[in-house]
């Protein structure tokens, strides 16, 4: 859910040398722009919003909003280009093809946007959060009552729209994709301590909270072009991971970055009590940190000694090196997808492998 926080400023600099590899996806940009989610609803396959009162009560954080969402959106229209190799079919126009695939990727661009919006709405609800990226959250400006409905209602116009695509694998994909943010969230709501203190708990925590949606979307973009199942999982993989490296990454910047450069608290993680992967390492390297963890972080006492555990570990170290990890692992995947001499696919390609080395790389 966090994963377009700053992935929105990292994509847009390598999307925006790369547009022009998008014909259809000149409509969705204005000053190098996509639209907000509640203007994608209204263009979804047709679909017409007719509730005022969401457009209205967005109206006053949409620039927020659209900064947040955009970013998915943009990475996965360059996986469409990227994966725009031949797929034979027999007795088919293949232009009025290659025009009706890109409206359906793109119908899945801005299905995905709605949902990811949705969950901050939801997710700034749950952890009471009184601002986003600086900016009053909708809860807080109008509160929880309309920021849940208004999320609701955003998934109720993505479902809409994903059923008209009228393809079983992808509505199963993204509806997938919404069941495992609810997981995610639950799961880090209802830890027992040994699942607080695991590894293998805090990423399988992650990727529902945070790379599922990207790379089950990157799946369907492959799917509805007619790829085969290897080169749909090397779709996955790249999302997965490139979903994976950002959090990472973003777990370390809760700890070394500023207010100011994060629109939000630092520290913001541990004094909630959520338990990041740089602290994970650091209580393998101090066994005695466990019973820290254990006590809670409410204690502003434990919140340092912690703080003082960390910093004599390697626990920033080696969660960057497992964001490098996983950014090797989605360039890989990029690598890894069938040979094409079409200029424009190898251009997004390398857009897409660039922007890995960017999510690793960011200070905010």
């Amino acid at each position: 859910m966090l994963f377009a926080r700053g992935l929105s400023q990292i994509s847009r600099r390598s999307i925006n040398r790369y547009q022009w590899l998008c014909p259809q996806q000149q409509q969705f940009h204005h000053s190098n722009h996509f639209p907000s989610p509640i203007d994608a609803s209204h263009k979804v396959l047709g679909c017409r919003v007719i509730h005022s009162w969401v457009s209205n009560a967005l109206s006053g954080i949409g620039q927020q909003i659209h900064h947040q969402s955009t970013a998915v959106a943009e990475v996965l229209l360059l996986m469409a280009t990227a994966l725009n190799a031949p797929v034979l079919r027999p007795q088919v126009d293949v232009d009025s093809l290659s025009r009706d695939l890109r409206t359906r990727q793109q119908c899945i661009a801005e299905i995905t946007e709605m949902i990811h919006v949705a969950s901050l709405l939801h997710d700034d609800v749950l952890d009471d959060a009184d601002t986003r990226r600086g900016i009053g959250s909708l809860n807080f400006v109008m509160g929880n009552k309309l920021a849940v409905l208004a999320g609701d209602f955003l998934l109720s116009r993505a479902c809409v729209a994903l059923a008209s695509l009228k393809n079983t694998e992808v509505v199963s994909l993204l509806a997938t994709v919404v069941e495992h943010l609810v997981t995610g969230e639950t799961m880090q709501m209802t830890t027992s301590s040994d699942e607080r203190c695991s590894m293998d708990y805090y990423m399988q925590k992650t990727y529902y909270k945070t790379a599922s949606l990207i790379s089950n979307s990157c799946k369907a973009i492959a799917l509805l072009a007619g790829h085969t199942a290897e080169v749909s999982m090397l779709a996955f993989d790249y999302g997965k991971n490139l979903g994976l490296a950002f959090q990472l990454i973003d777990d370390v910047l809760d700890f070394t970055g500023t207010s100011a450069t994060l629109g939000k608290g630092s520290l913001s993680d541990i004094r909630h009590g959520i338990v990041t992967a740089p602290i994970l390492y650091a209580m393998e390297e101090f066994p005695q940190l466990r019973t820290v963890v254990d006590r809670g972080f409410d204690d502003p006492v434990n919140v340092e000694i912690a703080l003082d555990y960390l910093g004599k570990s390697r626990g920033i170290q080696r969660t960057r090196e497992l964001a490098r990890k996983h950014a090797n692992l989605a360039s890989a995947a990029v690598d890894s997808l069938p040979e094409s001499d079409d200029e424009d696919v190898q251009r997004s390609r390398r857009a897409l492998v660039e922007l890995t080395q960017r999510v690793i790389t960011r200070t905010k």
